[in-house]
């Protein structure tokens, strides 16, 4: 190219500029394009080079795992050199059957209110054929002023029949509970009241061990008991008279006296209650589940009581309610027997008498036990027995070391 060809484009490009002067940016637009343009390229090949290391990483893992997968597995030892791991101890707040127990423990631990758990105990199962294999239980309810002193007896009684009976416990509320861990009354206590004697706290208090004893299912039969008892047979007999009973065990008679008909009060009673149904009779009871439900769903005649019972005498609930009511509602369904022995041989006396450790002998014992002849029901046929007593009291707390030397022999209480 001429001088004057390059002095002619310069001036053609001077030109060109003046005119757009925009045109002087395009060189270094393509520059920073081309250099962004490397950088990009430079930035991924460096990143596939990174993934692709780890890809390889990563498969040579799993190779290698695969290859101990896939790698046949040593033949195992034989059976001496296996080793059998230690047996962990259960926790000792859990029961020895599992978390069946610890769930109807749990239960007991409720913090309902009275009106709550006699709603939820008086619920019956429309369907009759249980969803799981039922084992029908007798539920021993203890209405004590505290700790049970005899208890050494009734652990005897209790011994090996695990699953076949259910406890509970209503001691005051203020009672500090100090019963060891292995105990069959360990953690049986249900949340209590305040019990006075002769007046319808007592009557509240049963309904309340009832109600708590019906959320069991399985519990087929209930029996009120108190600390100064004591069984007079062994288990499986007390069981197998409880549970083939076709009747309930409620002492109950119509007391013409002032003990009897003199409580009645026509003022707050009638006309719910009158006079001619009105009845008196043991406290004690051993009675069934349907028995128990009709109690516990009374809201017709039980707040009568309360209101004629609440301040005692004289008034007594716990001799009045339970035989009246059945006397309205369904008397052909009571035998009119009870199944725990009283000495009520002292006349006029407001309290059974009770036993020291002078009295105890197996003579003594025996006298109770046989002593008294009456009819037993068991559905196929009703004989005439001796066999009418299961459970007697009042036996003071001395009385358990004379007990522990009589009982397991001359009650055959631990035989199987």
């Amino acid at each position: 190219m001429g001088k004057h060809e390059k002095q002619q484009k310069k001036t053609l490009m001077s030109s060109a500029t003046s005119q757009y002067p925009q045109l002087v940016h395009i060189p270094k637009f393509i520059f920073f394009l081309l250099g962004l343009s490397l950088g990009i390229t430079a930035t991924f090949c460096f990143k596939s080079f990174d993934y692709m290391s780890q890809i390889s990483t990563s498969f040579n893992l799993s190779s290698s795992n695969l290859s101990l997968l896939l790698s046949p597995s040593p033949p195992p030892p034989p059976p001496s050199q296996l080793s059998t791991p230690p047996q962990l101890p259960p926790p000792a707040s859990m029961p020895n059957n599992g978390s069946v127990e610890a769930k109807r423990r749990l239960e007991l631990l409720h913090n309902m209110d009275d009106k709550e758990l006699l709603w939820r105990a008086s619920f019956v199962p429309r369907i009759r054929e249980y969803p799981y294999k039922r084992v029908p239980k007798v539920a021993f309810m203890f209405l004590t002023k505290g700790s049970l002193p005899l208890a050494p007896i009734w652990e005897l009684f209790f011994k090996g029949r695990e699953g076949l009976y259910s406890i509970y416990v209503h001691p005051h509320p203020s009672f500090v509970d100090s019963t060891p861990k292995d105990s069959v009354f360990y953690g049986r206590r249900i949340p209590s009241k305040p019990v006075h004697w002769g007046k319808v706290t007592m009557t509240d208090a049963e309904r309340r061990l009832l109600a708590s004893a019906l959320l069991d299912f399985s519990n087929d039969r209930f029996v009120l008991l108190s600390e100064a008892c004591i069984p007079l047979f062994n288990f499986t007999i007390t069981y197998d008279y409880l549970i083939n009973a076709k009747k309930n065990f409620v002492h109950m008679f119509d007391d013409p006296g002032t003990e009897g008909r003199g409580r009645y009060s026509p003022k707050i009673m009638s006309p719910q209650i009158s006079l001619s149904v009105w009845r008196k009779g043991s406290q004690w009871f051993a009675i069934d589940r349907e028995l128990a439900v009709e109690i516990v769903s009374d809201t017709k005649y039980y707040p009568i009581f309360q209101k004629h019972c609440r301040k005692g005498p004289p008034c007594y609930a716990d001799e009045h309610y339970i035989p009246t009511l059945i006397n309205i509602l369904f008397p052909e369904v009571n035998s009119n027997l009870s199944v725990t022995w009283v000495d009520w041989s002292e006349v006029g006396s407001a309290h059974p008498g009770t036993f020291g450790k002078k009295a105890i002998s197996a003579q003594f014992l025996n006298k109770i036990r046989f002593g008294t002849n009456c009819s037993y029901n068991n559905g196929s046929n009703s004989t005439y027995t001796s066999l009418c007593f299961l459970f007697a009291r009042k036996f003071l707390p001395e009385t358990l070391q004379p007990l522990l030397r009589i009982v397991p022999w001359s009650l055959n209480i631990t035989s199987l």
